[in-house]
């Protein structure tokens, strides 16, 4: 059993808190100003699976732009498939659990496969722009080519945020 003492014990150097639990603190004053974007945000109307689906967007695409720039010695193309296919199973992944809320209803297996089959154009998309960018105007700087990947990859990301949440983490989506 615990001392009733130790459930309340003073922080090192908070001296000026001692016996004053009615001042909150500068990060439980932040989590209360944030305690209403919290419950928005975890809510599963369109708005907020978006909002959840840009920010899974951007956590997939730094892992992606960490990848390619990692294998570009490896050449572009093949730096592009890696860096798609592991950023893809991440995000397919958090879309699944994050974004969507569908972890119980839509299985590992299914949310790879769909997703991933749905990412295949993404994947195409970028690599086309890869090459035309070097058949057109020769070798650009990794930057020039992170951009491109950037604006092709956005333009497919709306695209797949409709497939997704109307076709692969529906409530009709739940699997035996």
């Amino acid at each position: 059993m615990t001392c009733p003492s130790l459930l309340r014990r003073p922080v090192v150097g908070s001296g000026a808190r001692e016996g004053r639990d009615d001042v909150p603190t500068a990060f439980e004053h932040g989590r209360q100003l944030l305690a209403p974007l919290r419950v928005r945000l975890h809510q599963d109307d369109a708005r907020a699976q978006f909002v959840r689906f840009v920010v899974v967007g951007g956590v997939s695409s730094a892992l992606y732009a960490v990848m390619f720039i990692a294998l570009g010695g490896l050449g572009d193309q093949t730096a592009n498939l890696v860096g798609a296919i592991v950023s893809t199973l991440v995000a397919n992944e958090m879309h699944r659990r994050l974004t969507f809320h569908a972890g119980q209803q839509v299985s590992w297996v299914t949310a790879q496969w769909e997703g991933g089959g749905l990412a295949v154009i993404g994947l195409v998309a970028t690599s086309l722009a890869l090459a035309g960018v070097h058949a057109l105007i020769g070798d650009v700087g990794t930057v020039a080519q992170l951009c491109l990947i950037a604006a092709v990859t956005g333009a497919i990301g709306l695209v797949r945020f409709v497939a997704l949440r109307s076709w692969v983490f529906t409530s009709s989506a739940s699997r035996p």
